[in-house]
């Protein structure tokens, strides 16, 4: 019998793709497409599983179009908020993603947009690259430091708790805001707010670590911008949709927030252009994860999710 087929939407790194190649037959697709319903669905055309990554949209309308074939979509990406669950447990489609393998590399790019937000990494980089570094000045480029500032953590999962860690060798106090009390914050001497607005004015930095859902879509919006301390930074390496983009900006056109540090934005790669000209905007592609350890992991839990499915049981790394 044919090995069976797996669909996948992007390059992977070599040791993933390796990995593929010694399991299944592969349909590779291709880093430049961009996967509206119908490339989505002539690539999984005769499928066994579909392995795509966090900017492949699966809709309802594409699942419930999806050949009898797919057994498992496996995502390369702890998020699945581009994924319809409901619809492909509707179909009996599995769904896996990759989670507990990105934290260090997550937890290390929030501390780089600190520490660039604070100290105005990006503008300095960007006068020395263009030629206008005049030499050094008293006043020139003046931040600010971490040591003293209490960060506001969205979300103590094993990223904000990582990223916590970072923060108190820095010798920053640690809040944060989650469901519920969390036993790792006891060793972090963090303070636990129940209600988000009530820390708000609390921190002068603020790191978003949560998930996207319906309860955290549009979190951060003007009124909450506005009960942070003036000259607060805002950090995101979560997800954009936690943030609504024009007030935001305009905070930073302000100067009430003094810089933010963005991972991650709606509607990702077209962030909102108003980002674009601000100066005490950090923007980054989103790097999160973008280590060769954890891109590899990343893509290993995948495959183990597929193999998983395709040999007669759940995923691994189920949804």
């Amino acid at each position: 019998m044919p090995l069976p087929l797996v669909a996948v939407t992007r390059r992977l790194p070599a040791a993933c793709e390796t990995r593929l190649d010694a399991l299944f037959r592969v349909r590779w697709g291709d880093d430049a497409t961009d996967y509206d319903a119908a490339r989505m669905l002539a690539l999984a055309e005769g499928a066994d599983a579909l392995l795509v990554s966090a900017g492949d949209p699966v809709p309802a309308a594409v699942i419930a179009k999806l050949p009898a074939s797919v057994k498992v979509i496996s995502t390369f990406s702890v998020g699945t908020d581009h994924i319809d669950i409901k619809a492909a447990k509707a179909r009996g489609i599995y769904v896996g993603n990759t989670p507990g393998v990105l934290t260090d590399a997550t937890a290390d790019i929030a501390l780089l947009l600190m520490l660039a937000a604070m100290r105005r990494a990006g503008e300095g980089e960007r006068l020395v690259r263009a030629g206008k570094w005049t030499g050094w000045r008293p006043t020139q480029l003046m931040g600010t430091h971490l040591s003293g500032k209490t960060l506001g953590i969205v979300g103590l999962g094993r990223i904000g708790a990582a990223t916590a860690r970072r923060a108190k060798a820095f010798g920053m106090n640690i809040a944060y805001h989650s469901r519920r009390p969390v036993p790792e914050a006891e060793t972090l001497q963090a303070r636990y707010f129940a209600n988000l607005d009530d820390m708000l004015p609390q921190v002068q930095v603020l790191s978003l670590h949560c998930p996207l859902t319906p309860e955290t879509k549009g979190l951060v919006n003007a009124r909450r911008l506005a009960l942070l301390p003036k000259g607060a930074i805002v950090i995101n390496t979560a997800r954009g949709g936690s943030v609504i983009d024009e007030d935001l900006i305009a905070a930073l056109t302000s100067g009430h927030i003094a810089a933010a540090g963005l991972d991650v934005y709606a509607n990702e790669p077209n962030l909102h252009p108003g980002y674009l000209n601000l100066e005490n905007a950090v923007l980054l592609p989103h790097l999160g994860s973008a280590t060769t350890e954890t891109r590899a992991a990343m893509g290993l839990r995948a495959i183990e999710n597929i193999s998983a499915v395709l040999a007669g049981n759940p995923p691994v790394y189920g949804v």
